[in-house]
């Protein structure tokens, strides 16, 4: 991903965490345990952190979010076919709200003029908030988040196929050779469709997949990074999925670099509640919702 300004770089700063290791697999663990309990329809509170309890966190893992849960929904139609999945989860990615997946069905997607309807009757069909998604180039001309959702994306399937195939697995490559098309200054929305695709064809990219840093987990990687005294964050990534087997062996599935990633994310928002530079506040206010199936 290209170089954008950290808000979050600065949020440990002072913060002494004795094993950051042993921080990262204690806050899975308990973030958990939290979505079990609530799942099993057990009462509030479900922890008895005061931070859990308050503060908003994604899942441990990505596919148990609701968005995640809305994509692969709607894009499970699309799996046995590379262009037409590549569409699929484009268009979630640039709308990524579940709302809207939820109502409009898969397959309006191959009709341009329904779909332009369809999302016209809905109030605000994407999510403005969760990240930047800034127009985007094809053969040199503008196309509006709107524009690439409704209609360039149909069009540029193939091409979407043959660079994500051409990139042998690999979730950075894929990413980079689209934005060289793309020009997006933050290629988040890209990377977050191609890591999708592990989903449901991991023979076109690989889970396992070095991914790169987003601007919020750079703080706690970088404490883990230190801590295993390693060269980057790829290695970083990879030692945390093999230290996974001591710390947390009882997990229902071995973590991925993506999920080192997100996670390290997730445990910046943590320990920057218990820091102080991390507020409750608006949307980082724990409201819980009924959870969807």
């Amino acid at each position: 991903m290209r170089k954008l300004h950290n808000p979050y770089a600065n949020s440990l700063d002072g913060l002494l965490i004795e094993d950051p290791v042993a921080a990262f697999f204690k806050f899975c663990r308990e973030r958990e345990n939290i979505r079990m309990k609530r799942e099993n329809g057990q009462p509030e509170p479900w922890t008895n952190d005061p931070i859990f309890q308050k503060g908003r966190f994604l899942n441990v893992f990505r596919e148990d979010d609701r968005g995640s849960k809305a994509i692969i929904r709607f894009v499970k139609y699309f799996k046995g076919n590379l262009p037409d999945l590549l569409h699929a989860l484009f268009f979630c990615r640039w709308c990524n709200k579940q709302e809207t997946l939820d109502i409009i069905a898969p397959n309006i997607l191959s009709k341009p003029i329904d779909l332009g309807i369809a999302l016209a009757s809905l109030n605000d069909w994407c999510n403005e908030t969760a990240y930047p998604v800034e127009p985007i180039y094809w053969n040199n001309i503008k196309y509006s988040r709107y524009e690439a959702a409704v209609n360039l994306f149909a069009e540029i399937k193939d091409f979407l196929a043959e660079i994500v195939t051409m990139a042998n697995g690999n979730v950075i490559v894929a990413t980079n050779s689209i934005n060289k098309t793309f020009k997006m200054s933050n290629d988040f929305p890209i990377f977050m469709a191609i890591i999708d695709i592990a989903w449901f064809r991991p023979d076109i990219i690989n889970p396992d997949s070095p991914v790169p840093t987003g601007i919020g987990a750079v703080a706690f990687l970088d404490r883990l990074q230190k801590h295993l005294e390693l060269e980057n964050h790829e290695q970083t990534c990879h030692k945390m999925i093999e230290l996974q087997k001591t710390y947390w062996p009882e997990a229902r599935r071995a973590l991925y670099p993506i999920d080192i990633e997100y996670l390290s994310c997730e445990c910046r928002k943590y320990y920057s509640y218990v820091n102080g530079t991390k507020l409750y506040e608006g949307k980082n206010i724990f409201v819980p919702k009924k959870i969807k199936d």
